[in-house]
């Protein structure tokens, strides 16, 4: 690895933790801010590197930086009777049910004595909604943020309707090279230039190069007009459109016969319009809760990936060591420097979008899964008030363990499975 692809891991690592940092200060604030106890706030997990203990709480750094947390006292609600007594010691049935009791005979003995109103399961649920999604939200403010700069103050790679490259002739498939039984390409048939501004096609105005892609695209055998601006003289070049075989949009992993003239764009760095963030925030968030939905499907792919010669997906999903190779790529790029920044806020955007949905998933041990729980609770007074029975109380979040730690267990899985593929069969780069 280059000194530059040292940088770029660098600026990824750094990045990546700051990002887990913030996420757990979005739910520590509002929990101080509630009377909540905090006696711990780290990031990473494992062996304590470093900590130092401020007030009544300890921050610290551990060895392993994939997460954090924070640890509030009374996060599972005590044992009551039928009657509403306390109960702190029961009988136990089962593995599962001496976890429950377990983890709430734990959390009691947490709250010191007169502090019991500081325990969280005290918390109304409007307060457990502000803390657990503190952390989300701030994955969310800090990806509207860095894409935010990315775009408005240094400008990112974008797709321009300017031509680069003029392929020399129609390949079987898109990826190969041409050989001397290939047609010649359309566009160079047609005298097509690098540096011809395209400008419509069949006298339709387009500004957007995927726009003329998608037209060229559905057209292949026909004879269209290709209006390009070349050194400011507007030229009308007749185009037979030829076909090939590219990638599905739809599903990468698959390909499809599709028009094809032989043009490929050049890549400028553009800025865009503080009006034009909320339109491209929007897309942006779209792209990322739709990339979290498929996950699971896709993991079967990753599978077959990381045992096999298949080739990787590449709009798959990727572990940290994925994210990281990128980060590598991006700095030994021979771009600018203020062209790689933009790379790299836009990738931490994304990392961050994916954290604030990932979070959100309604299952212990994720934020969500509190969240859910928060709005069961709140859901569950309400029907009583109206019904005249008296308050039930917090929800025993206790009984969610198992479910918990069966979800942790598919996710170190995933993780693992992922690193693993990221190691021996890595999504493709060029």
């Amino acid at each position: 690895m280059s000194g530059a692809g040292l940088i770029g891991l660098a600026v990824f690592a750094f990045g990546i933790l700051g990002s887990i940092a913030l996420h757990e200060v979005g739910h520590l604030v509002p929990a101080k801010r509630f009377g909540v106890r905090v006696t711990q706030y780290m990031v990473g997990f494992g062996p304590t590197m470093w900590s130092r203990i401020r007030g009544e709480t300890e921050y610290g750094v551990k060895a392993i930086p994939f997460g954090g947390y924070i640890r509030m006292v009374g996060m599972f609600p005590p044992r009551r009777n039928r009657e509403g007594e306390l109960v702190l010691a029961a009988s136990t049935t089962g593995p599962f049910q001496s976890m429950i009791e377990d983890a709430r005979r734990s959390s009691v003995e947490e709250i010191r004595a007169g502090e019991e109103h500081r325990a969280f399961y005290q918390l109304p649920v409007h307060q457990k909604l502000v803390v657990m999604l503190g952390g989300p939200t701030m994955n969310l403010f800090l990806a509207a943020l860095l894409y935010t700069v990315a775009l408005v103050v240094l400008g990112v790679p974008t797709l321009t309707t300017t031509v680069n490259t003029v392929a020399p002739c129609v390949p079987s498939d898109v990826e190969a090279t041409c050989t001397d039984t290939d047609p010649q390409s359309p566009a160079a048939a047609a005298g097509v230039q690098p540096g011809d501004v395209v400008v419509a096609v069949d006298g339709v105005v387009y500004d957007n190069w995927l726009n003329i892609v998608d037209v060229v695209r559905a057209q292949p055998g026909e004879d269209v007009v290709l209006t390009v601006d070349r050194d400011g003289s507007m030229l009308d070049l007749p185009v037979t459109v030829g076909s090939t075989q590219v990638l599905d949009r739809d599903d990468p992993t698959k390909k499809i016969t599709a028009g094809f003239i032989g043009l490929s764009p050049s890549i400028e760095q553009q800025q865009a319009s503080i009006s034009a963030v909320p339109e491209r925030m929007w897309e942006f968030v779209s792209r990322s809760g739709q990339a979290i939905v498929s996950i699971p499907g896709k993991m079967v792919g990753v599978w077959r990936a990381a045992f096999s010669d298949q080739e990787r997906d590449p709009t798959g999903p990727v572990s940290v060591v994925g994210v990281g190779r990128f980060s590598v790529a991006v700095a030994e790029d021979q771009a600018t420097l203020s062209w790689k920044v933009a790379n790299w806020l836009t990738l931490l955007a994304a990392l961050n979008m994916a954290l604030f949905f990932f979070n959100l998933i309604p299952l212990l041990p994720l934020d969500g899964g509190h969240v859910a729980g928060a709005l069961y609770e709140g859901a569950r007074r309400k029907v009583a008030k109206i019904r005249g029975r008296p308050d039930p109380g917090p929800v025993d979040v206790a009984k969610m363990l198992p479910v918990a730690y069966t979800v942790a267990f598919l996710l170190i899985g995933m993780s693992v499975l992922l690193i693993y593929a990221d190691i021996v069969n890595p999504i493709s780069l060029s």
